[in-house]
C-alpha cells in the first residue's frame, strides 16, 4: 500500500492459525447491526450477489456461493474472519474477493488496487453479525 491515506490507516496485521484468523483486527468489538448493513450492502461488500442470507429482507440474492443460513453454528469467529480477510487461503478455488488482503491479488479493479474493500472494523462487524446466524 502506498499514498498518504494508507500511511494514516495502515492495515492491521493478522495471523493465520489453521483455517482461521483467531485474533480480531480491531480493539473495538464488532457491532452486529453495522455488520448486518455491511453484509446487506449492494455497493461495497456485495455478499448478497453470491450468498443467500436469511432474514435480510433483500430481493435478488445470489446462489453462486453457499447459503449463509446457520453459518455462525458451522464456523468460528476466527474461521469467518479468514474467509473475509483472505478467502483463497481457506479455499484456493473460491471466487469470492479478498475483502482485506491486498498483496498478491490478480484482476483487481483499478479503484481497489492497494487498498482493502472493507476496513478492519467492517470486517469485525461482519464477523459479529455472521456469528449470530445460528
Amino acid at each position: 500500500g502506498t499514498g498518504p491515506a494508507f500511511a494514516q490507516n495502515p492495515l492491521a496485521s493478522y495471523g493465520v492459525v489453521g483455517d482461521a484468523v483467531p485474533v480480531p483486527l480491531t480493539l473495538a468489538p464488532g457491532d452486529p447491526e453495522r455488520g448486518r448493513a455491511v453484509v446487506a450492502d449492494h455497493d461495497t461488500a456485495r455478499c448478497i450477489l453470491c450468498h443467500e442470507v436469511p432474514g435480510l429482507n433483500v430481493r435478488f440474492m445470489g446462489n453462486v456461493g453457499p447459503s449463509l443460513a446457520g453459518i455462525g453454528a458451522r464456523l468460528s469467529a476466527g474461521q469467518l474472519r479468514l474467509r473475509l480477510v483472505d478467502p483463497q487461503r481457506a479455499n484456493p478455488s473460491a471466487v469470492m474477493p479478498s475483502y482485506y488482503r491486498i498483496e498478491g491479488l490478480r484482476q483487481v479493479a483499478p479503484s481497489y488496487r492497494g487498498k482493502p474493500i472493507l476496513s478492519a472494523q467492517q470486517i469485525e462487524d461482519a464477523v459479529t453479525y455472521l456469528e449470530s446466524l445460528k
